[in-house]
């Protein structure tokens, strides 16, 4: 099934450890629309500027594939509305710089990016469809969430 014009629901759903350890990663109908939002208001904007094939390395987690990875029931993953991806070629910094001055999102997260490594880390980004978008940027450097991409 296609969710825009270059993505995919299986390139959303993916996920090794969830096929490693046997966990159902099936969304919901309500998930498959926030994850179509989610490309065509994040990923296929990104896809048409930098003209680069990717494909995201985290998108849809059912509750029980967060909770086995130890993040949260709550995540944005587990709603279909985050996507944590990168562009080959592309310095993630750069990245996460335009999607926050060219598109709307809900969160916007640089993580475990270093300066000086511009492979480094990856974009985490989110899109409510239905609810107003905080346009929340933050770094983690894997102890402290900053407000703020730099």
């Amino acid at each position: 099934m296609k969710l825009s014009k270059n993505f995919s629901l299986n390139e959303l759903i993916k996920s090794q450890t969830a096929t490693r350890l046997g966990i159902d990663n099936t969304p919901t109908d309500e998930h498959i629309d926030n994850l179509k939002a989610l490309c065509e208001n994040i990923l296929q904007p990104v896809r048409e500027h930098y003209g680069v094939s990717f494909s995201p390395s985290s998108g849809y987690r059912s509750v029980a594939l967060c909770e086995a990875i130890g993040s949260s029931a709550k995540s944005q993953h587990a709603k279909g509305e985050a996507v944590d991806f990168e562009v080959p070629g592309v310095d993630n910094l750069s990245l996460a710089s335009w999607i926050s001055e060219h598109l709307d999102f809900d969160q916007l997260i640089l993580e475990f990016y270093k300066e000086g490594d511009p492979n480094s880390g990856w974009v985490h980004c989110s899109f409510k469809d239905k609810a107003s978008n905080r346009r929340e940027c933050l770094r983690f450097d894997g102890k402290e969430y900053k407000r703020g991409l730099n």
